[in-house]
């Protein structure tokens, strides 16, 4: 039309373009943190991931404080144990072991298991063949929780083993030790030796009780008293096999 002034759409483009390629970049600048910096947050954190771990170990170990706890201090007046119970504890050593089959293994391989330990000779005179009696009879007692406690027999010589015990060890954990090594660990009453108690084991494998020497009849009903206590007390936390 007459009179009104059209723009070219190239020109004007191009002017838009090169105004765009003339402008300049925006770039935001974050600061570099500093060494002290990274190492206080590495701090913290190292701070806070130990306090986690060590709430998780008294978390796993409660259950057990909560059993000795609970059997050994929050228990009735005038209730006597019959066995005797050993402080400090003392752990399976990690010592050699062989079977009657001549396989080796270490002694701290028990652990996970309540144990009831005999120790003698291979020979096994009568006071012997006596105690392995009564650790079986002690464990068939238990009814249910029979099976949370292991009988074990430890030989601390290479005297060979009757043939008619065998049949009597079927379910029976025996193993040949050095005598010096159950010196250092076993602890007898005074006057007494290794080979006229039962013991009690844990099963984080702490020996924790010594029964009294030359166990006779009446003592036997006594112990089983101790083990059902024993048991009911870490029902919580203990349950069969390892």
């Amino acid at each position: 039309m007459s009179g009104s002034k059209l723009s070219d759409p190239l020109t004007s483009s191009k002017n838009q373009t090169e105004h765009a390629v003339d402008a300049p970049l925006g770039l935001t600048v974050h600061s570099m943190p500093t060494p002290a910096d990274v190492a206080q947050t590495e701090g913290a954190r190292t701070r806070v991931g130990r306090w986690k771990m060590l709430f998780v170990l008294l978390i796993c170990a409660s259950p057990v404080i909560a059993s000795y706890w609970t059997y050994y201090v929050v228990r009735p007046e005038g209730r006597r144990n019959y066995g005797e119970l050993i402080e400090p504890q003392r752990p399976l050593p990690a010592v050699s072991t062989s079977s009657l089959a001549g396989e080796s293994s270490p002694l701290t391989a028990l652990k996970g298991q309540w144990l009831l330990i005999s120790v003698a000779s291979g020979a096994c005179d009568a006071p012997c063949q006596q105690r392995l009696y009564f650790q079986r009879q002690l464990r068939e007692t238990l009814g249910k929780d029979k099976d949370r406690l292991d009988r074990v027999w430890l030989i601390q010589d290479d005297e060979p083993v009757s043939p008619s015990l065998i049949p009597a060890l079927a379910q029976a954990t025996v193993l040949r030790v050095k005598a010096q090594d159950l010196t250092d660990w076993l602890l007898p009453t005074k006057g007494q030796s290794v080979e006229n108690h039962l013991f009690l084991v844990d099963p984080l494998g702490n020996l924790m009780m010594r029964f009294p020497a030359n166990m006779d009849v009446a003592g036997a009903a006594k112990a089983k008293r101790d083990l059902e206590r024993v048991l009911r007390a870490s029902a919580f936390w203990d349950t069969p096999g390892r």
